[in-house]
């Protein structure tokens, strides 16, 4: 287990937390749990290296957690930026209400400016750069519409500017059905009955996740997914600097609907060499170099 994050105080909202899932995580990584009104969101964090440039939050997607950006939060960290991401409500190990009505967008974006706040208040930032990536865009979005102060910028990370009919209605069918360890399942009949010692590591990280993951979490998202109306006008409206990214082989939102967007608002635009939907994984120091350069103008 790392060690206790040298940001956390007595009485603080944010305190030490534990990995999940098996996983080891790199000692440039702390978990953490940060009291939030809804109930204990984990997260990690990684400490900026020399310089410090500011602070940054990422927003995980659809079926996603906090360890979707556990072995990039350090190529940030490297880079001189605090570097945080959540899970969001309902995902692995953050708190999970039960009931589809706690999982509205609205509820999603508010979690996202309190997680900011608090944020920002534990590194003494003004405010914090938000990244949301694929369904975290969409939650991103709604948090940066609703609260532009709380940010210094906004990255639309592999997610476009609205949803579309029949998205993930399979999805929520599947879920519905066997619950978010059946949609595993589903997708990966080969593991059923298999013991975590005879799997790859990270495959058994990802059936715990799932395991975990709340089935009305999923059910919501997949709703967001294919109702998420075009709020491009009111995001202009804030203000914020914005930057619209993807990977070249983004094969899960349309690559042409993310450069519209980015062209309705004005907005920076990268695509990133060789990654795909989720490019922190497949081009990491790409992905760095994209981001590291727009908050770097902004």
């Amino acid at each position: 287990m790392s060690t206790p994050d040298s940001t956390t105080t007595p009485g603080s909202t944010i305190t030490p937390g534990s990995p999940f899932g098996g996983l080891e995580l790199d000692p440039r990584v702390t978990p953490l749990n940060i009291a939030a009104g809804v109930g204990t969101l984990t997260a990690l964090h990684s400490a900026p290296v020399g310089q410090r440039r500011g602070t940054v939050l990422f927003v995980p997607g659809f079926t996603g957690s906090r360890e979707d950006f556990r072995t990039f939060l350090p190529l940030l960290a490297e880079r001189g930026w605090d570097a945080w991401v959540y899970s969001q409500r309902g995902q692995a190990d953050s708190v999970g209400p039960e009931g589809v009505e706690n999982y509205t967008l609205d509820l999603f974006a508010a979690d996202a400016v309190e997680v900011a706040r608090i944020v920002a208040a534990e590194t003494g930032d003004a405010t914090v750069h938000l990244v949301g990536h694929s369904f975290g865009g969409c939650v991103a979005r709604a948090a940066a519409i609703l609260d532009p102060s709380a940010f210094a910028s906004l990255t639309l990370l592999c997610s476009g500017p609205h949803g579309w009919p029949g998205r993930h209605q399979d999805t929520e069918f599947a879920v519905q059905e066997g619950g978010s360890i059946g949609l595993w399942y589903r997708d990966n009949p080969h593991t059923l009955g298999m013991p975590d010692e005879d799997m790859d590591p990270e495959m058994a990280f990802l059936r715990h996740r799932a395991a975990a993951t709340s089935s009305d979490n999923l059910i919501s998202g997949a709703r967001i997914l294919r109702n998420d109306p075009d709020t491009t006008p009111e995001l202009a409206a804030t203000g914020l600097p914005v930057l619209v990214a993807h990977g070249e082989h983004d094969d899960k939102w349309p690559i042409p609907m993310q450069r519209e967007s980015a062209l309705r608002l004005g907005a920076d635009y990268a695509v990133i060499p060789v990654g795909a939907h989720s490019p922190q994984f497949e081009a990491p120091e790409a992905t760095a170099l994209a981001l590291d350069a727009f908050w770097a103008d902004h």
